[in-house]
C-alpha cells in the first residue's frame, strides 16, 4: 500500500536524551506535520509538556510502558491519530521500554500493519552513562540491538571511543551518529525502512561492514555464555563481547538464491528459534529476478517481502542478511541450514527441467 504513513521509533534508555533531540528535530522542515506519540512509565506523565510543539497532534500515554500494559492504548493511537492524516508518526518510547514487543505490535497487528509501515528505529545513547546502562539494564541493550540509527548523545563530555566500539559490535548493522544537545538533520533519521520499495537504496555498505567485521573476529571458536562482563578491562576491549547474550551477525552470499530455499529456511528458523530473533534484515539477490528483494522481521513477525526498484550504482548484486539474535542461536547453523535449503531447492529445479 503506497499511502501507508511511516513511523520512525524513537526510544533509548532514561536520561539519554530522546526528548531533547526529538526537539530539535521538530524543528526542521523534514518533520513537517509530525504526530507524535509520548509513552511514559507512572500516573504523572512530563515529557509530553517538554515537547516543545505540543498541539492536537501530540498524545500522551501513560497509562503502563509501551512493551507491556499500553499496546492496545497504542493501537487505539494510532487509529485516532489516522484521522488526523499526518505525514508521518514518531513514537518516542519511555526509556524502559523493551522495544522488540512495540515492534510486533507495529508489524502484526492487522490495523496498525494496513495503515502504517515501520519507517525506522532510532536508539539515543548516552555517552557519558551508556557502559554502565549496557552492563546492568538488558533494555537498553536491546534498544541499541534492534536499532537502525544509533544516536550517541554527550560526546562533547566524554571520550566515546570504547562505547562506540562496544555498539559497534553488539550491532554492527547500525549507523553511529554524534548529536550533541540533540543537534543533527532529520534527514540522517527518516526513510531507514529496508521493505519500503519506493524511493529506497538500501544501506548495503554498513550490512557489508557487519560481515566483514564478523569474519575478522571469527577464529573458528565458540563464544562462551554467562561470562561476567565486569571483569573486562576498558583498556583490553574483547572482540567476543556481545553483552547480555544478544549478538549480530552478517551473511552473504555471491551467487543468487532460490527463494524456494532461503524462504522455506527461514520459515522453519521462525518457528524452530523464533523468540532468538531479536532482528532480520536483508537484501537478497533471488535466482531469476533482477532487482534486489528485501525482507525485514522481528521474533515470529515478517513482514512480506518487497521488490525494491534497483540495486545501488555499482553493486556487486550480493545477498546481504544481518541477524541480531541471542547466543542460543548459532551463526554457523543460521549459514548451514540456507546453504542446505539453497541446494535442496537447486536439486529440485533441476529435476523439474530433466
Amino acid at each position: 500500500m503506497t499511502d501507508q504513513i511511516p513511523v520512525t521509533l524513537l526510544t533509548g534508555f532514561l536520561g539519554a536524551g530522546k526528548t531533547t533531540l526529538l526537539n530539535r528535530l521538530l524543528k526542521q522542515p523534514e518533520m513537517e506535520r509530525t504526530a507524535i506519540l509520548v509513552n511514559e512509565f507512572g500516573e504523572i506523565g512530563l515529557d509530553h509538556l517538554l515537547v516543545e510543539t505540543l498541539d492536537e497532534d501530540t498524545i500522551l500515554l501513560n497509562a503502563g510502558c509501551l512493551c507491556c500494559t499500553v499496546r492496545g492504548d497504542l493501537v487505539e493511537a494510532l487509529a485516532k491519530l489516522r484521522q488526523r492524516d499526518p505525514a508521518r508518526v514518531l513514537i518516542e518510547t519511555t526509556g524502559l521500554a523493551d522495544p522488540v514487543p512495540i515492534i510486533q505490535t507495529l508489524l502484526g497487528d492487522p490495523f496498525v500493519a494496513m495503515t502504517f509501515r515501520m519507517d525506522g528505529i532510532v536508539t539515543v545513547v548516552d555517552a557519558v552513562n551508556g557502559d554502565a546502562q549496557l552492563d546492568t539494564q538488558p533494555e537498553a541493550v536491546r534498544q541499541a540491538a534492534v536499532a537502525d540509527r544509533i544516536v550517541l548523545s554527550k560526546t562533547d563530555l566524554t571520550n566515546a571511543a570504547g562505547l562506540r566500539a562496544r555498539l559497534s559490535r553488539l550491532n554492527p548493522g547500525a549507523k553511529i551518529i554524534d548529536a550533541v544537545k540533540g543537534e543533527m538533520p532529520a534527514a540522517d533519521l527518516l526513510n531507514l525502512g529496508l521493505f519500503v520499495a519506493e524511493g529506497k537504496t538500501p544501506d548495503v555498505q554498513s550490512w557489508l561492514n557487519a560481515a566483514a567485521f564478523e569474519a575478522s573476529h571469527d577464529h573458528g571458536h565458540h563464544h562462551h555464555h554467562g561470562h561476567d562482563h565486569h571483569h573486562h578491562h576498558a583498556d583490553k576491549p574483547d572482540a567476543n563481547r556481545h553483552d547480555e547474550h544478544i549478538r549480530a551477525f552478517g551473511l552473504t552470499f555471491d551467487q543468487p538464491l532460490h527463494w524456494d530455499g532461503v524462504g522455506r529456511f527461514l520459515e522453519v528458523l521462525i518457528a524452530t528459534h523464533g523468540d532468538s530473533l531479536l532482528r532480520v534484515k536483508g537484501i537478497l539477490n533471488l535466482e531469476g529476478l533482477d532487482k534486489p528483494v528485501a525482507i525485514h522481521g522481528v521474533r515470529t513477525l515478517f513482514h512480506s517481502p518487497e521488490v525494491l526498484p534497483d540495486w545501488p550504482a555499482n553493486d556487486p548484486k550480493t545477498t546481504r542478511l544481518v541477524f541480531i539474535v541471542r547466543d542460543d542461536l548459532d551463526q554457523a547453523m543460521v549459514k548451514d541450514g540456507i546453504n542446505a535449503f539453497e541446494d535442496a531447492a537447486r536439486r529440485e529445479v533441476k529435476l523439474e527441467l530433466l
